[in-house]
């Protein structure tokens, strides 16, 4: 068991998230940021598969062939996308529904301050999108979401954070909240 080691990660990771919070205008909503990482079904498997550079929910999935960690997490947090998946009565099955922009944003913040403790040294602003579209064929997430996340990944790659974050701030945000598109 990797106590404190995964309890440093979670926390360091939580603090990054509040402070982009900050810059992109939802202070408040990153201080509830991943909360639940704290109680026993998501912290006790975190300290026992942590690994330090990637997920221990990726070694607990590897091992048990699911990750509950993981399940709980996803279930409780709107800044997951698999959090929004919902039963279409047409087609008779699950789909994904686009996220209320807050969360869009939240999970923005949670990218980038992932990406930053997990590569550490390595980190610069084009790791999020790599990260992003590697990912892209296993993906389920609705195409406007993805297409807004990917849209913010790549103005953080190509304008830097400062840029992407005041257009968060003052032009996505204002918009959301104005056609009620999130903010409700």
């Amino acid at each position: 068991m990797h106590i404190w080691k995964h309890f440093s990660t979670i926390t360091r990771h939580r603090h990054k998230v509040i402070i982009h919070c900050f810059k992109a205008g939802i202070f408040w909503q990153g201080l509830g940021h991943d909360l639940s990482k704290y109680s026993p079904t998501e912290f006790i498997p975190g300290a026992k598969y942590y690994l330090g550079g990637k997920s221990p929910n990726e070694k607990e999935r590897d091992i048990n062939g699911y990750s509950r960690a993981w399940l709980h997490h996803q279930g409780r947090n709107k800044h997951h996308f698999e959090y929004w998946v919902d039963y279409n009565t047409e087609l008779n099955r699950k789909e994904p529904v686009p996220m209320p922009m807050r969360y869009l944003i939240e999970m923005f913040c949670d990218r980038v301050a992932a990406s930053k403790i997990y590569y550490g040294r390595d980190y610069d602003e084009a790791k999020p999108y790599e990260y992003f579209d590697k990912g892209r064929k296993r993906r389920w997430m609705h195409e406007e979401t993805s297409a807004k996340l990917e849209e913010l990944l790549i103005m953080l790659r190509d304008k830097g954070e400062k840029e992407t974050f005041s257009y968060i701030k003052n032009v996505l945000k204002p918009e959301a909240r104005k056609n009620r598109s999130g903010w409700k």
